[in-house]
């Protein structure tokens, strides 16, 4: 059975940058539509970030355009985000998750297999 284990995050001060890894065991990443899920205490998980695999169509909600990058690593067999100019409100855990199924999107009920998170903290 396959899974996802996210690494990289950590504690960063506003401005600064973070790069988190989405690496797959027991199947190939490629295959699969990747998103990126944020979640804070009290809320539900919120996609903010997914990676087609069909294509490697890119999508971005508004929060994080412009200053997050999702690409596929085929070499680590991985998804990677690369956060540039953090805010505190990024601070949260992020999630990984991959399907089959289309190209993913943002609802966290396409998808099959999820990682357990990593934590972010934005703060200085």
């Amino acid at each position: 059975q396959g899974q996802l284990v996210e690494s990289g995050g950590g504690l960063e001060q506003p401005g600064g940058s973070l790069r988190l890894a989405c690496k797959a065991t027991g199947g190939t990443l490629e295959n699969y539509s990747v998103g990126w899920f944020h979640q804070v205490p009290g809320r539900g998980r919120e996609g903010i970030s997914c990676i087609a695999a069909a294509n490697h169509r890119k999508f971005y909600v508004d929060s994080v355009r412009g200053r997050f990058t999702i690409s596929r690593n085929p070499a680590e067999n991985s998804v990677e985000l690369q956060m540039d100019s953090l805010k505190p409100d990024d601070t949260g855990i992020y999630f990984c998750a991959a399907t089959l199924l289309g190209t993913g999107g943002y609802d966290p009920g396409v998808y099959d297999y999820w990682g357990q998170g990593t934590q972010v903290t934005v703060s200085s």
